[in-house]
Parts: structure tokens; C-alpha cells; sequence
């Protein structure tokens, strides 16, 4: 299909031009994280011009995931969101290279995914991965787009751009655990991550194009409830860029040393050895679950340990594996000869698996 007459609506924008759009298709993206964020940027992008794109997620489409990510129909449900996104991507707009990482963003993969790319947009969900990001991007000189959502509320910012301030400049350590809020339970209004993910996309734009002003040093505040925005404004640090290598843990992303696969999991769990403690709330509890599986959910998890048999292997599991790795790490700091394991994917990987 010829591109002619495409672009022409920005082209024809005198502070835009060919050159922009030129700079657009000479450029490599690497969106982490096909959520609510990622995917009206990768939308945007590619529907722009965008030369290649990078897309990072290991996870599958839930129900629960329709309400904010649009891209994303009924018939999708249990499939690959990375398999999925690629495949209606190329059907908005066929030019465009996608280069498809089937995996988490990790200390170990991180610095050979984000090597070649131009401009990391960061569209995660979690604290570990954002400051993970954060380190790979000063390590590699790479300006990276963050935005997270709360409630009603997103923020939007760039940074390591043109020497700019890192995510470190503005929130220099990651949270404690009792401090992070799950968004399991506080939940996102659905509009938002669109209006968020789309600001993001704008300041990729900008970054990869010279037009306008970057949102470098400055925390862009949104507030859906009254359609308002404030700018906050913050120096670097230098400090915060003398980082000479990844951190070997992140908080509750990590710990692969124990973690194991559903394949494996699936191979011994008749032993009659093992435990399996289900992390996720009780709605989803009941849903859904496995043979044998006892349900203490995270935010209870601390509490109930009289619940939990340490002296045998204790197997953790939640919906994507995402919050299993949370309990991994309280259980361990708890319980540190233990035998505690997370198994890798969740549910989701169970279910096709076993499927």
C-alpha cells in the first residue's frame, strides 16, 4: 500500500513538515507494557509514522482488561497481548517494523532489549520496573516517556533527556512494600489510561521529532475528576546519573532463583509436598482455581502465617504472577530457610497450559 497522502495532515503542518515525519519513520520505540498505557501509544505512533516499534509483555487478555484497553475485544480473551497487538498494529498500519519481546522486562534482559531503541516509553504498572528502566536508560543514555495512573488521577514526565533528570531526580528510592498501592484493589477509571497513554505519546513525538517543548524537569499532574492539570517542576540530580550497572534485584521483580514455570509446577503438584497458597482476592478466588489451593490474599498475607507449613515447599501463584512476587518477598523476609517459590505466569500461563 503506498504511504502517499498518508501523513499528509501533519506534514502539512509548517512547524512539522516532511523532516518531521522523515525523523518519525527513522526512529525505533520500544513501548514496555501492552496495558492501558502502552497501547494508545503504540496506537498513536504507529498510526503516525513511526519507523519501528518495539513492544515488551508476556502477559494474556483478561476480562477485566476490556474496560481500559481498548484495542483488546471479547474474542481476545486468553490470548498473548503481545501476539494480539502485533496483528492489528500491522493491520492499522503495515509499514511499520515490529520487533515482539515475549518476555517481562528483567535485570538480565534488560540492557539487550533497550540497547537499539531510540525512545523507551515507559507504560508499566509496577515501582521495581520503573526504577529498573530507569537505571537500564542512564546506563544507556536512552530518554525514556514515563506515565502512571491512580485512580482519577495520571502523571506524565521525560526523562534522561538531553541530560536531563532521571526518574531517580524526582523519586530517588523505591517505595516500601506497604507503601505501594495494588491495583487490584484501588482500581483506575477507564478513560484515563487513553488520556494519559496519549500524552505520552505526544512527548514521544516531540522527543523524536525537535517540535515543541519536551516535558523534561517538569511532572505533568492530571486530575480527571476536575479536567485540570498543574506542572511541577524539579532539577537533576548528578548523582542520580552515576550508574555503573543494573541493580541484581529490583524489589519483587526478580527473585528468578525462586521462581519456577507452570510446566514444572504442573509436573509435581500431585506429590502431596507441597503447598500452594493463592495470593489473589477472594472474588477471583472463586472465580477460579486450582485443586488444593489455599486463598490468603497479599494484603492479608503477613497475617496469616499460623495458615502456611514452612517446613515443606511453599508454592505462591496469583493471577499473572505479578503479585506472587510480592508475597515472594514478604514471605522471605519472614521466613528466610524457607522454601518459598513463585511460579512464573500465574493463572494465566496455568490456563493455557493446561489448554
Amino acid at each position: 500500500m503506498s504511504s502517499v497522502g498518508r501523513y499528509t495532515r501533519q506534514t502539512s503542518l509548517l512547524s512539522f513538515g516532511v523532516d518531521g515525519q522523515a525523523k518519525l519513520a527513522d526512529s525505533q520505540v520500544l513501548i514496555i507494557g501492552l496495558g492501558g498505557l502502552g497501547l494508545p501509544v503504540a496506537q498513536y505512533l504507529n498510526a503516525m509514522g513511526v519507523g519501528t516499534l518495539g513492544l515488551v509483555d508476556n502477559d494474556t487478555i483478561e476480562l477485566h482488561n476490556l474496560q481500559r484497553q481498548i484495542l483488546y475485544a471479547e474474542a481476545d480473551i486468553g490470548k498473548s497481548k503481545l501476539t494480539v497487538t502485533k496483528v492489528k498494529l500491522k493491520a492499522q498500519n503495515s509499514e511499520t517494523k515490529i520487533k515482539c519481546f515475549d518476555t517481562f522486562l528483567t535485570p538480565e534482559n534488560a540492557l539487550t532489549i533497550i540497547k537499539d531503541f531510540d525512545l523507551i516509553i515507559d507504560a508499566t504498572d509496577n515501582f521495581a520496573t520503573r526504577y529498573l528502566i530507569n537505571d537500564a536508560c542512564v546506563l544507556l543514555n536512552k530518554p525514556f516517556v514515563y506515565g502512571a495512573l491512580h485512580g482519577f488521577e495520571g502523571q506524565v514526565s521525560v526523562f534522561n533527556y538531553q541530560n536531563g533528570p532521571t526518574y531517580r531526580c524526582l523519586f530517588p528510592d523505591i517505595p516500601k512494600k506497604n507503601e505501594i498501592p495494588n491495583c487490584n484493589e484501588n482500581g483506575v477509571l477507564g478513560i484515563l489510561p487513553g488520556i494519559i497513554g496519549t500524552l505520552q505519546a505526544l512527548e514521544a513525538v516531540k522527543v523524536l521529532t525537535g517540535v515543541g517543548e519536551v516535558l523534561s524537569g517538569k511532572l505533568l499532574l492530571f486530575d480527571g475528576l476536575t479536567q485540570t492539570s498543574q506542572k511541577i517542576n524539579f532539577r537533576a540530580k548528578e548523582a542520580n546519573k552515576d550508574v555503573t550497572s543494573l541493580q541484581k534485584s529490583y524489589g519483587f521483580q526478580n527473585c528468578a532463583i525462586n521462581s519456577v514455570t507452570v510446566e514444572v509446577f504442573s509436573g509435581f503438584k500431585n506429590e502431596g509436598e507441597t503447598q500452594l497458597i493463592d495470593v489473589r482476592n477472594i472474588d477471583e478466588f472463586e472465580n477460579s482455581n486450582l485443586p488444593g489451593a489455599k486463598n490468603i490474599p497479599l494484603k492479608e498475607l503477613e497475617f496469616s502465617l499460623t495458615q502456611i507449613n514452612f517446613e515443606k515447599p511453599v508454592y505462591l501463584i496469583c493471577q499473572s504472577g505479578q503479585r506472587s512476587i510480592l508475597a515472594l518477598e514478604i514471605l522471605l523476609a519472614l521466613e528466610p530457610n524457607a522454601k518459598i517459590y513463585h511460579i512464573i505466569g500465574g493463572m494465566n500461563k496455568m490456563t493455557s497450559v493446561c489448554h
